[in-house]
């Protein structure tokens, strides 16, 4: 079994070439019993490091608890939760619960501490000592009278504990709720109406304890009332409350409270017994005592204020009559803190060894210590023993780093023994100490290193030319000259072009920096390796591959089409007066040049405003109306149309139609036409429109049928460069048609009768034939055709020169 300085000795390699450490404070909180696999926070994001960043930066998680509650996913950087976390388990009998854990970054060097505070769940209902709760009560008893009943546990705290009481309903009794403070919830059994033994001599009633969750979980009690006879006074104590305090370490055996309760009874009925009662602090009958007969309160167990801080006792009085009478009282017990508990000192993400020639400043190792105590008796000092080049830096609290104070000088001494103690404030103070041992190292025997075998890096095009679009960083385990890099650019492979001619390289930081622009529809991607060489005698090196990929960007505006594409244009649409809710008014199409979100359009109506006649389809474009007209509505309705594609940041374009209310369909039609219709004969136009449709149709035909049978026979022509074609649906309904060459987007209506065909062309790259198209899940589907060196069949010819002839 690894023990926590085998997982120290192993983050040795990963953090060694880091030269200064910083520490910081991140905080979270999550719900106990959470399931494995939930998120606690994005650690990547609080760190602001990128996705891209996480695995050059070695960030990796630490803890003292196990099994380790926390891990991380370094591929999205979210600290998630590995293992059930059980809150009653961790902190009983606690407010607060917080686990902490550090984050540790090789690159660049830096310590995280986090905190993760664990919030209580109701996932645990009140419950009772016991099933059965017997009272003897006579009948003689007052109206009023009251009788303690036990206190319900529940592990749960906060607004999850228990927060009220309910009783059965019943003839003679109701209950009175009680609070004292901090202390828990109490009831009162409260006699309602006097009591006749010769008619009920036994009353059942069923206490309900509920907790304040927001699904409240409840615990029942059920109370036997023996209703007896004569004795008709009860014990009184002088005192309905005694608050006592008494010191965690008081011997066994100590008296800590006298009870006196008198009886204004004689005899028997007079003579005064006392008890402790099962209730209050579940273990609060294994601690405390009772004398029956004089009523003193002993310590029967051993106290520990950091076990319980405070005691409820409930004690009872009762007689000697042969109808017991009884009295009730409440006894606070304050435990007081005495200084039983010395420092305790842990040490984490010891750096060893730490190179000869660290800055001042450098951490070495994180020191925690915590005190069980309270009060002035849990605050702490910590100090390092004798003089050494080492200081310990105070970050938090109670949290230090020892960090170095001088100079170091490993063929001087190659290992120190560093001791650590702490002393805490009480009287008389308390003191503990840990020693660690940090190890001093040289020698060139260390080539630089990578994080990975490789690096992706993601550029969007029209970049400016001189940015830096990435820093690439390799370590060295050695030190001074053995440790010093400098990077240079190997070719790409294989040759597409000179890599120099494109980036540029900062020997010293490793910035690789644009020397162009990139162009998505020119350039998808290329590859090539940069080379890290320390200064040792003789040199050492390694490589890393960088793939650079070019990102699409929103760099077209949608374009709107005929017939509203005129700029500047007011367009008119009538609609008949009779127009149902739902009548088809006009349809915008537009367009966009870009690929993927960036040319996914929708559509809205940007005025007027407050409109409530008109609605468009968001994704068709197809403006209807709202609702019938009336007669308080306008004869002329201006509106505007914007047009907005999802790049980031979104480009729009806008349209205005003014539509007209008319009152019948044929004023529609004479504005649609421009001319009078003559229904009763067949015009001159009309005849000249018939045979020209038939002379294109019949051209057309020949022509398909030429080109098929040429494409048919042909294997090495001017078509065979094509690729299959891929066609893509859009989650509006459209089409997207993707060819080696050429990428078109057909876009039909959702409304067969008014459907128009658009093709447009889309930058894809002219050799990989990748069509990036949007599915109904709203993501990315990159799908990839391979070029076509076969034969063309006729079908796909066929629709090739359907998209052509449109």
């Amino acid at each position: 079994m690894r023990t926590q300085w085998d997982n120290i000795w192993s983050l040795f390699f990963s953090l060694l070439c880091l030269c200064e450490w910083s520490v910081a404070q991140i905080s979270y909180s999550i719900f106990e019993e959470v399931d494995k696999g939930a998120a606690v926070g994005n650690l990547a994001k609080d760190l602001n490091l990128s996705v891209q960043q996480l695995q050059s930066a070695g960030l990796q998680i630490t803890s003292g608890y196990k099994p380790p509650y926390f891990d991380i996913n370094l591929e999205s950087g979210v600290l998630f939760v590995s293992e059930r976390i059980d809150r009653e388990e961790l902190c009983p009998n606690t407010v607060k619960c917080s686990l902490n854990i550090e984050a540790i970054l090789s690159n660049p060097r830096s310590l995280h501490r986090i905190e993760v505070v664990i919030n209580d769940i109701n996932d645990n209902a009140p419950s009772f000592l016991e099933d059965i709760f017997t009272i003897d009560m006579s009948e003689s008893s007052y109206v009023g009278e009251r009788h303690p009943l036990p206190i319900a546990h529940d592990p749960d705290v906060g607004a999850n504990s228990v927060k009220t009481y309910k009783l059965n309903a019943n003839d003679y009794f109701s209950l009175d709720i009680q609070s004292t403070g901090d202390q828990s919830v109490s009831a009162e059994l409260v006699l309602q109406k006097a009591l006749d033994r010769e008619k009920q001599a036994v009353i059942e009633l069923t206490l309900t304890a509920i907790d304040g969750g927001k699904s409240p979980k409840t615990g029942t009690l059920q109370i036997q009332v023996n209703v007896l006879d004569v004795n008709d006074n009860s014990p009184v104590f002088s005192k309905s409350l005694y608050k006592v305090q008494v010191i965690e370490n008081a011997n066994i055996g100590t008296t800590i409270l006298k009870l006196n309760a008198t009886d204004l009874d004689e005899g028997s009925n007079s003579d005064v017994r006392y008890s402790l009662l099962k209730r209050g602090n579940v273990d609060s009958p294994e601690k405390f005592i009772v004398i029956p007969e004089s009523g003193e309160i002993i310590v029967k167990g051993n106290l520990d204020y950091e076990e319980s801080t405070a005691y409820e006792l409930r004690v009872r009085a009762s007689d000697q009559g042969a109808s017991p009478r009884s009295g009730y009282s409440k006894v606070l017990l304050e435990i007081v803190d005495v200084n039983d508990n010395a420092p305790q000192i842990s040490v984490t993400s010891l750096m060893s060894p730490v190179k000869e020639n660290a800055e001042i400043g450098t951490v070495v190792a994180l020191v925690t210590v915590t005190d069980k105590d309270g009060g002035q008796n849990g605050l702490t000092t910590c100090k390092l023993k004798d003089s050494i080049p080492f200081k310990l830096k105070s970050n938090y609290r109670n949290y230090y780093s020892i960090v170095v104070n001088g100079q170091l000088d490993r063929e001087t001494l190659s290992q120190y023994s560093v001791t650590i103690i702490a002393t805490d404030e009480g009287s008389p103070p308390l003191s503990s100490s840990a020693v660690i041992t940090v190890h001093i190292s040289d020698v060139n025997d260390n080539a630089p290193s990578f994080p990975d075998g490789y690096i992706n890096i993601y550029v969007k095009e029209n970049s400016k030319v001189g940015d830096i679009i990435t820093k690439v960083t390799a370590c060295d385990a050695d030190t001074n000259e053995n440790a010093k890099l400098t990077y240079s650019l190997i070719e790409n492979y294989p040759n597409q072009f000179s890599i120099s001619t494109v980036l540029n390289i900062n020997s010293e930081t490793g910035d690789i920096i644009s020397l162009q622009s990139f162009n998505y529809e020119e350039l998808k991607m290329f590859h090539f390796k940069v080379q890290a060489t320390d200064s040792g005698v003789p040199p050492l090196s390694s490589n890393v591959t960088v793939n650079v990929l070019i990102l699409d960007e929103n760099d077209n505006s949608p374009t709107i089409l005929a017939p509203y594409s005129e700029h500047g244009s007011v367009n008119s649409e009538s609609i008949p007066y009779s127009a149902e809710a739902g009548y088809f008014v006009a349809k915008i199409r537009a367009v966009d040049a870009d690929s993927g979100y960036n040319a996914l359009l929708s559509y809205h109506l940007s005025e007027p405003k407050g409109n409530n006649l008109f609605r468009i389809g968001t994704s068709t474009g197809e403006i209807r109306t709202k609702r019938r007209m009336s007669d308080n509505d306008l004869k002329t309705h201006p509106l505007v149309v914007l047009v907005s594609d999802n790049g980031e940041p979104s480009l729009s374009a806008t349209v205005s139609i003014d539509v007209v209310v008319v009152e019948s369909t044929a004023e529609i039609q004479t504005q649609f036409r421009h001319m009078p219709v003559k229904e009763d004969s067949f015009s001159d136009l009309n005849l000249y429109l018939l045979i020209a449709i038939v002379s294109v149709s019949v051209i057309f035909l020949l022509s398909l049928i030429t080109l098929i049978a040429v494409r048919c026979h042909r294997t090495d022509g001017t078509f065979s460069r094509y690729s299959a074609p891929m066609i893509t649906t859009h989650p509006d309904g459209s089409w997207s048609y993707s060819k080696a060459t050429q990428q078109y987007d057909v876009c039909f209506s959702s409304d067969t009768l008014k459907s128009d065909v658009v093709v447009f062309p889309a930058p894809f790259p002219p050799v990989d034939g990748e069509l990036i198209s949007i599915n109904g899940g709203d993501t990315f589907t990159r799908t990839q055709t391979l070029p076509n060196k076969e034969k063309v069949c006729a079908f796909e010819f066929l629709f090739e020169c359907f998209l052509f002839t449109i």
